[in-house]
């Protein structure tokens, strides 16, 4: 037997025959099969689709075109025909910037970008809030409106928050339009964080495109490094901790014990990050082999000291545009507007009802709303700049609120938001009751409690975040609060799920591990020739297949 014909035998029985059958689901749409970064036919048409970029380098609309084209295909393998979806709102979009770009009158300006802004925001609400509203209101008023059958197109959010940056940031006259439509569309449509981030803004890349493109060896280091971390993170860590573990649990929470739910809890807060930031840096790597800068997304969250220091370490992109577009849109910290003030009473009022309702079932949220209002009367009544400083707790508390929203139409997603707005509030009564902790350089002792408390606390809301509802979260938290020591017990369910809890452990040193350490990493790695690079790469994605179970699961935040 001759060496090629061994190849194809052993490509055969891993791969299976290629038959034009095999060929054309390729190229076809099947929601069980999705385009991922984390597998091999993405490897296969992306480097098919690199080897012809090579060759448009220097031809900028071509160019151009050519991303356009794959970046559509890309989605229509992940979200079918709903990827003309994504072309109508990119021509609505453009067609209303340019308009708001040339009126003069800002009124009339204003008028074009809420036209905009309801445009958007509709078809988003639509798409994701319809049935919550038709279940809301058939519970509240005993009503019987059917749901609709509507199908969630992957990463509808990321890209209306994108385009809708674009025109905000025309209206506030921080960029120009750009010279036509093609190049707007590249924008909105770019593949690598098309379906998941990390949001884009359009100061920040448009710029990017009328550069020359100039691949250096360093940003092809940094390329693969990150896409080999984020493959890791992805596949090996987070895949099978969710298949194995998480998801079963969470599924019947009941059915396991005390200790199971803790340890699923830690398990889901290791799996969204690794699962999340190893998607963000596969984004971030391809963009930067095609020669463009993303933004950082995350930055080692759970080291935070604070909750406000978390929300700058995670999801950078989004604490950012809600932070810009949001929160200093309903007046930030200098003064209150209307929506600031009514979606938290509103808010408020609707949980003290439905706790009072509930209270024999649950009191958690009768003991949300009530310590929600008992900190905002401290804020007011502690601190010296009481207007200024329940203002701006009222509109981090909406910023937050909205954004617990934005992540899913659940009650379960709303008290997520509820929760890290209040603690975003009593940091800030914090930091003002002891101004001096601000420049003080905290010592170890006082880092590892801070550290320790504000990564439970992200713990605890993130079984708010996973369960499927608001009771089942209650379970969960209810099992966990019956937790008592049996280390015999604890050491069983240890062994038995010794492989899962090993990859947990793996998962957090990572993720805890000193930057000097991690920098050295990248310092051997950079000095490896390219040849050992691809050959790494190309083992990481042999890894990826042999240990993939159940086949390739989407990324958390494709729902979203």
């Amino acid at each position: 037997m001759t060496t090629i014909e061994s190849i194809n035998n052993w490509f055969i029985e891993n791969f299976g025959a290629i038959t034009m059958e095999k060929v054309e689901s390729w190229f076809v749409y099947n929601p069980d099969e999705k385009l991922l970064f984390n597998t091999g036919l993405f490897l296969g048409l992306f480097l098919v689709f690199y080897f012809v970029y090579g060759f448009l380098r220097k031809t900028f609309y071509l160019r151009l075109t050519y991303v356009i084209l794959f970046s559509l295909f890309f989605y229509y393998k992940s979200s079918g025909i709903y990827f003309l979806l994504l072309l109508l709102s990119s021509v609505v979009d453009y067609g209303l910037s340019q308009i708001i770009y040339k009126e003069s009158k800002d009124n009339v300006k204003k008028i074009y970008l809420v036209i905009s802004v309801i445009l958007n925001l509709g078809l988003l609400g639509y798409f994701k809030y319809m049935n919550f509203m038709i279940g809301t209101y058939n519970d509240m008023f005993n009503g019987n409106l059917k749901f609709h059958d509507i199908f969630l197109p992957v990463g509808i959010s990321f890209y209306t928050f994108q385009s809708m940056s674009y025109i905000i940031e025309i209206y506030r006259e921080e960029i120009k339009p750009t010279k036509n439509y093609i190049e707007y569309l590249f924008f909105v449509s770019f593949f690598p964080q098309l379906v998941a981030g990390p949001i884009v803004r359009a100061k920040d890349f448009l710029p990017q495109i009328y550069q020359k493109l100039n691949l250096t060896r360093e940003d092809v280091n940094n390329a693969l490094f990150l896409i080999i971390g984020g493959l890791i993170k992805k596949t090996v860590i987070s895949n099978y901790i969710s298949v194995n573990f998480v998801d079963r649990v969470f599924d019947t929470p009941l059915s396991y014990t005390s200790f199971e739910n803790l340890m699923a809890s830690y398990g889901y807060a290791i799996q969204i990050y690794c699962d999340f930031s190893g998607y963000s840096d596969m984004a971030i790597g391809i963009a930067l082999l095609l020669g463009f800068k993303l933004p950082a997304n995350f930055r080692t969250p759970y080291k935070s000291t604070s909750i406000t220091d978390f929300w700058r370490r995670w999801h950078i992109s989004l604490s950012t545009w809600l932070k810009d577009f949001l929160y200093i849109s309903i007046g930030g910290n200098r003064s209150g507007s209307f929506a600031g003030y009514l979606f938290p009473s509103l808010f408020f009022f609707g949980l003290l009802l439905w706790g009072i309702s509930n209270y024999n079932e649950s009191v958690i949220p009768l003991l949300v709303a009530g310590i929600s209002i008992l900190i905002f009367c401290l804020s007011f009544l502690l601190s010296s700049k009481r207007k200024q400083t329940l203002v701006t707790n009222f509109n981090l508390f909406t910023t937050m609120l909205l954004g617990g929203l934005w992540h899913g139409a659940g009650a379960q997603f709303i008290v997520w938001g509820a929760l890290h707005g209040l603690a975003l509030a009593v940091h800030k009564i914090f930091m003002e009751l002891f101004p001096s902790k601000k420049d003080q350089k905290p010592n170890f002792l006082w880092r590892f409690f801070s550290i320790v408390i504000t990564f439970h606390f992200v713990v605890f809301c993130w079984i708010f975040f996973r369960a499927r509802d608001f009771e089942t979260a209650l379970q969960v938290i209810n099992t966990i609060g019956q937790l008592t020591f049996e280390p015999e017990l604890w050491k069983t369910i240890v062994i038995g799920y010794k492989n899962v809890f090993g990859l947990m452990l793996f998962g957090y040193v990572w993720h805890f591990l000193p930057e000097t350490v991690t920098n050295g990493m990248k310092s051997v790695f950079d000095k490896t020739p390219i040849l050992v690079k691809a050959i790494i790469l190309g083992f990481v994605y042999w890894i990826v297949y042999a240990t993939a179970v159940a086949g390739s699961q989407p990324f958390i935040y494709f729902q979203f």
